[in-house]
């Protein structure tokens, strides 16, 4: 009866691999059975290929380095992609560099190295490292992308650009070197130029709201509000809907100190996340609007935020007896162990003549501020009780 061969399945040759190196690893048993050390640096390699990288530094572990048929080169190369894997940035460069020493003549291991160098924030090593992988380092877009970073790290502006340029280049269909440039050009000052790159960029990659964010926060940091304008505009016609264009564009408007405009767009995103409420209405308060932030506070589902907030449009609008009569909501809700609400809701009081009420909410008052503004308000409720003429 002929033999049936089944195929050895990815799992059965994990199995196996576990097997070998449970095994393999006792050195006693390795030189007992006289194993020979490429079968530990075959071994590792496996390990290495299937992303075992704790194994295949164990299986290293069992390697003879004493023996003049050991492939140092090998080894330390193995070795050292171990210890990237497992992040261990220090021993996989102190690992390579034994490699290289060791006769590794393969530029790959230098595109390795450039990686870890810049992990490590030594920028002019990267430097070195991508300069000595030869022709390789043109065929990997993100190592030009490291090389210019290097550059711009260590201040070599004009090299950081001329590197993104060479990206570009061999590069066409990849974006990344433009928008890094426009970055570049925001950071050196050079804002008409990043715009006109910027929206080149914006219109040629069929840009993301964040990259829209990102660049128009960068010019608004820059207090470029202008552009940061512009091109925050464009991101909100693109993207109605997204939160964080919309709170951007508002804050722009915001630092230029149009508060109408910022309050009407925190206005229309509430429409889609109510948490936006309670800004919307705080900055049409400041706006002197106090009808419309009134408007808005009777939505606003959190009810700390929102009696705080009322309070103060209450006072603003020297609606003084509907402010004082919020002490027993202000009170259930914990408020009154803020000083700053006490105080305000002591003038609301002072303010509507209930002048015992008044006293009772200063006599908490411990802040060197507000004891001050207390013992005037104080000061004014005697002067009432005296001359009530003077307080009409």
């Amino acid at each position: 009866m002929n033999k049936m061969k089944f195929p050895i399945t990815r799992q059965i040759h994990y199995l196996i691999a576990a097997i070998i190196l449970g095994y393999y690893s006792n050195p006693v048993w390795a030189a007992e059975n006289k194993i020979q050390p490429t079968d530990f640096l075959e071994l590792a390699a496996v390990m290495l290929k299937d992303g075992h990288n704790d194994r295949a530094l164990l299986a290293l572990q069992s390697v003879d380095l004493e023996n003049k048929k050991t492939d140092l080169a090998r080894f330390y190369t193995l070795q050292g992609l171990a210890y990237l894997g497992l992040n261990d940035l220090e021993a996989a460069k102190d690992s390579l560099q034994q490699a290289i020493k060791n006769g590794q003549k393969d530029q790959a291991i230098y595109i390795y190295l450039a990686q870890i160098h810049f992990g490590l924030k030594d920028y002019q090593r990267t430097i070195d490292a991508i300069g000595k992988a030869g022709e390789q380092a043109n065929k990997d877009a993100t190592l030009i992308s490291l090389k210019a970073e290097s550059y711009w790290h260590l201040k070599q502006t004009e090299a950081a650009i001329n590197a993104l340029n060479d990206g570009q280049r061999i590069f066409p269909a990849d974006f990344r070197f433009l928008k890094r440039k426009v970055f570049y050009f925001v950071e050196l000052g050079l804002y008409q130029e990043a715009v006109r790159l910027g929206r080149q960029y914006l219109q040629r990659s069929k840009a993301a709201a964040a990259d829209y964010i990102a660049l128009g926060n960068a010019l608004r940091l820059s207090k470029e509000y202008q552009e940061a304008l512009s091109i925050l505009e464009i991101a909100r016609l693109q993207f109605p809907h997204d939160e964080m264009v919309a709170k951007l564009l508002a804050h722009t408007y915001l630092d230029q100190g149009k508060l109408n405009s910022a309050a009407f767009i925190l206005e229309q995103a509430a429409l889609q996340n109510p948490s936006l409420q309670a800004e919307a209405a705080e900055i049409y308060r400041r706006a002197g609007r106090f009808h419309k932030a009134l408007t808005l506070n009777e939505s606003i589902s959190d009810q700390k935020v929102k009696l705080k907030q009322r309070l103060s449009i209450l006072l603003a609008l020297k609606q003084y007896e509907r402010a004082a009569n919020m002490e027993s909501g202000l009170y259930r809700n914990g408020l009154l162990e803020d000083q700053d609400v006490r105080y305000a809701l002591a003038y609301a009081l002072f303010s509507s003549r209930r002048f015992s009420e008044a006293n009772k909410h200063l006599d908490h008052l411990t802040s060197a501020e507000l004891f001050r503004k207390g013992t005037e308000l104080r000061r004014l409720m005697e002067v009432c009780k005296s001359e009530p003429w003077q307080c009409t």
